[in-house]
């Protein structure tokens, strides 16, 4: 008979706060069992919401056994969870949480001549992947998320990715783990010979009770097993009980493989690492649709290509509309369907005549190639890679369509019957009315799909069903695996009787009972799962009842704050922590709640109301958004674009409405009245703010870290320099935004922009009155004021806006106000859409002009946090090569200082190791000569402040190019 999973979630609401104590007395770990914790760990990248009984963050080993013994004692359901980055709903779940992803992330060795490496649960795959790297060795599977999954969730998931042609699923790669039973027994297993599992029968107790009904398990259902288990490259639904025979070595380690947190918790794990071609090269080959380019994967893996992916023409359009990659679509050959090729080699030259050989082989034989193209060069080889990776994010949320979900996204079948399956699956979506874009893994069968599943209302959720069961017959019928990668979990735990049949699930059942008596382990999932459309995360959270009154108007998401919010599709990508942007605080803390994705959900569960139930007046949401830098790389790293900077703007709008600010929000925020004041005396104000004891009280007052200096007004600031001069004489005009900073504190930067643009022939105008876009009022949430700013903006420039005047900004923070906020305030607007085109940084505006002069000096570019989200740095990278800079413009990720962020005395820390991550260490390194140029007020001053070096604008570098080249 089935196990009563439900009775294996339910426990005791009273033994908790016993729990939390003797959690806190027995461990080291950080134990959050807080409502913010909860909510933060409900859900992960599935269809699914759970909400768990507590959260346990262990920083060791002995924490994690500790704290199982404690759950056990209990009787609370436990669940083992990675990066979150799941897609079957088995990372969440009514249970303690235990994340290993904040402390128990080490590689503990690496043995490049043995080819193996031993790691922690927590180790995200791509730092393995670089320490093997060193010995031209990799970890073969990627998934796309290798930036921040965990090889625990992949042990979990049997996961597999772009180069797992290389090296096989990740069961293929683990030779042993050290495993914990809830009932508290840890041993180490792998292979096992005859001999040796004698031996542990022999040797009694519960290791031996394991091995014996896994011995027995396996000769009862040995026949079934090799008559239902499908020999494909990408099985992963169900158990791997075939790893039980002689022939695979009765291989205890590789079986557990997959089975998702249900029998054991992974505490360590050996792993085999392969040869890493030093070099790639790419052949994209087109066909007239994507079911031809799948009939011709047969052959193409003939070439034996370290990687090959496919994408349809659908996906193509939608990467179009979104306006990504758009240049990088151009690449792709003549076609309405692709493969992605790739070739290695221990040189360029190597890999780029494996990939022309295949392609000239190709082409004699199959006259279906409708285009071909090889690239050898690594930018453009990347360049492809960006395109295919864009899948998830792009067709999450398709322009002009609706949203599409997980929920039968990873289907595979036999590489050759692939296009037979693919248009039959076609026909399927589309009898059912279902859009989703084609694109995978093809060289072992894989497909991805996302699709437009309706699983918000009643009917919409029955028919979900009723397709998922179709498209699990039709799979079944290919001979293929409702899993090729991401597991089964609750999304298609229910389906694999379609596939095995009940006689396999009662094996499956009895393989998880020898290693789980009690069913405490992550209940509900594979095995006896919760039903497929229960706990489903958005049901009744997008219809326009649901709608929020909000202040920003959210024109990408119909005007719905909760659409707005389910932009977040779980997939972890702010959780890297050595590239890019997103998200600095997280990179600093590691923490779930500082993360884009932990805000997301904690926004979401203040909407639904279950778990947060104080709404925007939550302390937890405060707390986890207070640590936004508002940086806005979210904006433009997030597969999705998820906006943090706007949705916290917008949750400070509401949370002040009843309180008071603080006074650090009303000197911060109207800094720009504060400094028109003080400018007035800035000889007595400086004294007052930098003096020993009065500075010191200044601070302390206003909140600001001790250990930071105030910038310095000064006088004259640059309207009332600019007022004493007479302007050049030229009929072409451009418009100086004299933005707040650079106004009052650094006006030497506004001043050489006017002597630059007056040099390359525009006579240079203000605004007639002075004005403040107002971005630092977006931090503290006063959006009222916020507007108004803009729309005195609109009413003061409507008359030059209409004449085209081009308006020039300096501050890439200012820019990025009338390039995004603008349209969030007033969207559809005529004057705010023309004050958007007319607006340009000072960098563009520059690129764009004909003569320019030359500079030959060593310069390192660090490039503003909203110039990277929101204007883009092609132009400012095309002005540097025209000048003639030798710079580089290294990924400095956020300097930390993000305006009044890095002043405030309880962020101080969190801003000095968002800059101590990247640009301060590589400040220092540069030599005396070097040009440190930073457009950011804010950067500049995080600069001079840490390393003592005074970084330049880009009009300050423009004005020395001129001065020593005319």
């Amino acid at each position: 008979m089935p196990f009563d999973k439900h009775a294996a979630s339910l426990y005791d609401e009273r033994v908790i706060p016993e729990v939390i104590r003797r959690l806190q007395e027995g461990t080291t770990a950080e134990v959050c069992f807080d409502e913010g914790s909860r909510a933060l760990y409900a859900a992960d990248a599935s269809n699914y919401r759970q909400v768990p009984i507590g959260v346990v963050i262990p920083k060791t080993v002995e924490d994690v056994v500790a704290a199982v013994a404690i759950c056990r004692e209990y009787r609370l359901p436990v669940l083992s969870r990675g990066g979150g980055t799941s897609l079957a709903g088995q990372c969440c779940n009514v249970a303690v949480v235990l994340d290993m992803t904040k402390y128990l992330h080490k590689i503990i060795s690496l043995d490049a001549e043995a080819r193996t490496a031993v790691v922690e649960p927590g180790t995200v795959l791509d730092r393995l992947r670089e320490r093997a790297e060193e010995h031209h060795l990799t970890f073969a599977p990627d998934p796309s998320t290798h930036s921040h999954n965990t090889l625990g969730g992949m042990i979990g998931n049997n996961s597999c990715g772009v180069h797992s042609i290389m090296g096989g699923r990740t069961s293929e790669n683990v030779i042993e783990l050290d495993v914990l039973t809830y009932d508290g027994l840890r041993m180490t297993v792998g292979p096992t010979s005859e001999a040796e599992l004698e031996g542990i029968i022999n040797a009694g107790g519960r290791r031996g009770e394991i091995y014996a009904g896994l011995r027995a398990l396996r000769d009862r259902y040995a026949r079934l097993i090799r008559e239902r288990m499908p020999n494909i490259p990408r099985r992963v639904s169900g158990f791997s009980l075939d790893e039980l025979f002689d022939e695979n070595g009765f291989n205890v380690a590789r079986a557990l493989v997959g089975t998702e947190g249900a029998c054991v918790i992974v505490l360590r794990a050996k792993l085999r690492l392969v040869d890493s071609p030093p070099a790639r090269a790419l052949a994209v080959l087109g066909y007239p649709d994507v079911f031809v380019a799948c009939d011709h994967v047969p052959a193409v893996m003939s070439h034996q290509p370290t990687a090959l992916e496919g994408m349809d023409r659908a996906l193509a359009d939608d990467i179009r509309k979104s306006h990504l990659h758009e240049s990088e679509l151009s690449m792709l050959p003549a076609g309405d369907g692709w493969l992605v090729v790739e070739f290695g080699g221990a040189t360029a030259e190597e890999a780029c005549a494996r990939a022309e050989r295949a392609v000239r082989e190709l082409q004699d034989h199959d006259k279906g190639i409708s285009g071909a193209v090889v690239y050898k060069n690594r930018a453009d080889v990347k360049k492809i890679w960006e395109v295919r990776k864009s899948a998830l994010g792009v067709t999450a949320h398709p322009s002009g369509r609706l949203p599409t979900w997980s929920g039968w996204e990873d289907a595979a079948v036999p590489p050759a019957r692939l296009g037979e399956y693919l248009r039959q699956f076609r026909k399927l979506l589309d009898r059912y009315g279902y859009q989703g874009d084609l694109y995978g893994h093809f060289g072992q069968g894989c497909v991805h799909v996302s699709i437009s599943f309706d699983l918000d209302s009643e009917a919409g959720i029955a028919r979900y069903r009723k397709f998922a069961r179709e498209a699990a017959s039709l799979v079944v019928a290919c001979g293929g695996s409702l899993s090729g990668e991401h597991g089964d979990g609750q999304s298609r735990g229910e389906l694999m009787n379609i596939m095995y049949g009940e006689d396999m699930i009662e094996a499956f059942r009895k393989f998880k009972s020898l290693w789980d008596p009690d069913w405490k382990m992550n209940p509900g999932k594979v095995v006896d799962p919760y039903p497929m459309d229960a706990d489903l995360r958005i049901k009744g959270m997008t219809g326009s009842h649901q709608k929020v009154v909000t202040f920003f108007k959210y024109p990408a998401d119909a005007g719905n704050f909760n659409q707005a919010l389910l932009r977040c599709v779980g997939v972890g990508e702010c959780r890297k922590t050595e590239a890019g942007t997103m998200c600095p605080s997280y990179m600093a803390t590691r923490d779930e709640k500082h993360s884009t994705r932990g805000r997301a959900h904690l926004l979401f569960e203040m909407l639904k109301g279950e778990v947060i139930k104080e709404g925007w007046e939550s302390e937890s949401v405060k707390e986890a958004l207070d640590l936004c830098l508002s940086c806005k790389g979210c904006k433009h790293e997030c597969p999705v674009n998820v906006d943090m900077a706007t949705y916290k703007a917008e949750f400070f709008h509401h949370y002040y409405r009843r309180r008071r600010r603080p006074l650090k929000a009303r000197l911060f925020g109207h800094i720009d009245r504060w400094a028109a004041l003080g400018t007035k005396f800035p000889g007595p104000v400086n004294s007052l703010l930098h003096g020993g004891i009065t500075g010191r009280l200044a601070k302390q007052i206003a909140g600001i870290a001790p250990e930071r200096e105030l910038p310095r007004l000064a006088a004259p600031g640059f309207r009332a320099w600019y007022a004493h001069r007479k302007p050049a004489d030229s009929r072409h005009e451009v418009m100086l935004w004299a933005d707040t900073f650079n106004n009052y504190f650094t006006p030497w930067v506004a001043q050489a922009a006017v002597e630059v643009l007056e040099a390359c022939g525009y006579r240079v105008r203000l605004p007639p009155e002075r004005l403040c876009c107002g971005r630092p009022l977006y931090e503290f949430g006063f959006l009222e004021e916020a507007r108004e700013r803009l729309r005195r903006i609109m009413q003061v420039l409507e008359e030059p806006l209409r004449q085209g005047m081009p308006i020039v900004a300096l501050e890439p923070a200012c820019t990025s106000v009338f390039r995004h906020e603008l349209q969030e305030l007033f969207p559809g607007d005529e004057v705010a859409l023309q004050l958007r085109r007319n607006t340009c940084h000072f960098g563009e505006f520059m690129s764009r002009q004909a003569r320019l002069p030359k500079l030959r000096r060593k310069a390192l570019l660090h490039m503003h946090c909203h110039h990277k989200a929101v204007l883009g740095t092609e132009a400012d990278r095309a002005l540097i090569g025209a000048v003639g800079l030798d710079c580089e413009i290294p990924d400095t990720g956020c300097c930390g200082m993000a305006g009044s962020f890095g002043y405030e005395r309880e962020k101080y820390v969190v801003s000095i190791a968002a800059g101590e991550r990247r640009l301060l260490p590589r400040v220092r390194l540069c030599d005396a000569d070097t040009l440190i140029i930073a457009d950011g007020f804010s950067c500049r001053e995080q600069i001079r402040q840490a390393t003592g070096r005074q970084a330049m604008h880009m009009a300050e570098v423009m004005q020395m190019a001129w001065r020593q080249d005319f």
